[in-house]
C-alpha cells in the first residue's frame, strides 16, 4: 500500500464496473427521458424501450464488476 492509502494494485476489471456503470446509467436514462417524453422513433419496435432495458442491464452488470473488484486493503 502507498503512504496515501490507496492500494498499490486496482484490477482493471474495477475501472471497467465504472464505465459499465456509467454507460448504463447514461443509457437508461435517455431511454427513461424518451419513454416519459414520448419522444416519437423511426424504429420498428420503438415500442420496447430497448435502451432502458440494456440501460438497466448494464448498470447492474457494472455495480457487480464494481463490488466484485473493488480494491481492499490487504491485511
Amino acid at each position: 500500500m502507498h503512504s496515501l492509502g490507496v492500494p498499490a494494485n486496482i484490477p482493471i476489471w474495477f475501472f471497467v464496473g465504472v464505465l459499465l456503470t456509467i454507460y448504463g446509467a447514461l443509457i437508461g436514462g435517455h431511454g427513461v427521458y424518451a419513454w416519459v417524453t414520448h419522444e416519437r422513433s423511426m424504429v420498428v419496435l420503438a415500442n420496447l424501450h430497448a435502451a432502458v432495458w440494456w440501460g438497466g442491464m448494464i448498470l447492474i452488470l457494472g455495480l457487480v464488476y464494481c463490488v466484485k473488484f473493488f480494491p481492499r486493503q490487504q491485511r
